[in-house]
Parts: structure tokens; C-alpha cells; sequence
């Protein structure tokens, strides 16, 4: 991941409704941690981007690395 693209990525999955953030001070810590956590809305696409990535990477590797039938 490229330098300053982690918390743009995390406000976009906020702003879609796939995590919420929350400030809380850190226990034995004198500052606070935005904290993020899954919604339900973002388990279920967490499903859906893992599914789409197997095939993606089955297709790939199909092509890297044909099998007998496949060549």
C-alpha cells in the first residue's frame, strides 16, 4: 500500500457504510485511536470481494500454470 493511502481507503469504506470509526483514549496511553470496526453491511461484502478474488486468481493461475487437459 502506498504512503497516505490507508485512511483515504478507510474513509471511503466508511463513507459506503462497510465500517465505523470511533475515538477512544487508549488504555495506559495519554492520547487517542480512531478505531475502526466491520458492519454487518461490510461482512457481507468482505464475501463478496473474496469471492470475486478466488476466481480472479483461479484465471490466473489457470494461465501460469495450465494443466495437462488445459494445454
Amino acid at each position: 500500500m502506498q504512503r497516505g493511502s490507508l485512511y483515504p481507503a478507510l474513509h471511503r469504506l466508511e463513507e459506503r457504510g462497510w465500517v465505523v470509526s470511533k475515538w477512544e483514549i487508549a488504555p495506559n496511553r495519554n492520547r487517542e485511536f480512531k478505531y475502526y470496526r466491520l458492519t454487518e453491511k461490510g461482512r457481507k461484502q468482505v464475501i463478496v470481494e473474496e469471492s470475486q478474488w478466488k476466481r480472479m486468481t483461479e484465471a490466473v493461475a489457470r494461465v501460469m500454470w495450465p494443466t495437462a487437459e488445459e494445454s
